[in-house]
């Protein structure tokens, strides 16, 4: 009799063996629910492209095209370099209708109150032309973290209104037929 058969009986191996199966099982659980678990931190790409984040929740429906909100935000490249950020100016107003394809597609998911990061790949940014003078380089992907204070329905629509009203006040009207 070897000395290994005396150290561990044949019934013993068999439990050490289910000990260790259960122990795979059970890391392997852990590894799925952290996985599950951590699904709110990497959030959701849409069909397009963007990849959109939760922070904090907001309340309240969902911002339309031609609503109105106030946003705080900051915008940066790729390596971190700030672009553009609301901090030293306050919040700004905005209109989504009125913003690049991805900024434009990103609101559309926010509410009120909430907090958001996204990234948005040049296609849904400026692309190969992005503004004259800006610091953003062609085909740059952007990333934006937005806080999102009051919305205004409509606010889109009531402003294309008063333009219509200010054009026709200015344009003089014209003299009847003689």
């Amino acid at each position: 009799m070897s000395v290994s058969t005396l150290a561990h009986p044949a019934g013993q191996r068999k439990s050490s063996a289910k000990f260790w199966l259960g122990m795979l099982f059970v890391i392997a659980a852990g590894i799925g629910l952290a996985w599950l678990g951590a699904g709110s931190l990497r959030g959701k790409t849409t069909a397009s492209g963007l990849q959109f984040r939760t922070i904090q929740a907001g309340t309240g429906p969902l911002i339309k095209e031609m609503d109105g909100a106030m946003i705080e935000y900051e915008g940066r490249l790729s390596d971190g370099t700030v672009f553009d950020a609301s901090a030293e100016r306050g919040p700004q107003p905005i209109i989504p209708a009125q913003m690049i394809p991805g900024f434009r597609e990103a609101l559309t998911m926010m509410q009120p109150g909430g907090s958001y990061r996204v990234f948005i790949p040049s296609k849904l940014a400026y692309g190969a032309e992005p503004p004259a003078g800006a610091p953003i380089p062609p085909n740059a992907d952007l990333e934006f973290d937005v806080k999102i204070g009051q919305v205004v329905p409509n606010a889109g629509l009531m402003v294309q209104q008063q333009m219509q009203q200010q054009q026709q006040q200015q344009t003089p009207p014209s003299s009847p037929p003689r």
